[in-house]
């Protein structure tokens, strides 16, 4: 015979944690680059200031290397970027 934990451990549903894809945790980084107010970022600061769900590591490099590939940051160094900060619109040159 079941005891109660066994019963009510039964009924409850599993429940999973849920990981981010690695675009859309550049995603999260990209909006959060809109915020910071240097021209340059370096694995340190991603590490102290960015959200926390990209806080680890790997994920911040990971994010950090998405966003170089798309034109948004420029590697200078190992582990040390450059913000592309582009306008959101086009300016013409007359």
């Amino acid at each position: 015979m079941p005891n109660i934990f066994q019963r009510l451990s039964r009924e409850r549903p599993v429940e999973e944690k849920t990981q981010q894809q690695p675009r859309e945790q550049a995603g999260v980084l990209l909006a959060w680059l809109d915020k910071w107010p240097k021209s340059v970022l370096t694995l340190k600061d991603l590490r102290n200031f960015s959200p926390r769900s990209i806080r680890d590591k790997e994920t911040a490099i990971r994010a950090a290397q998405i966003l170089t590939a798309h034109g948004w940051l420029s590697q200078l160094e190992p582990h040390r970027w450059k913000i592309i900060r582009q306008p959101l619109t086009p300016t013409s040159s007359q």
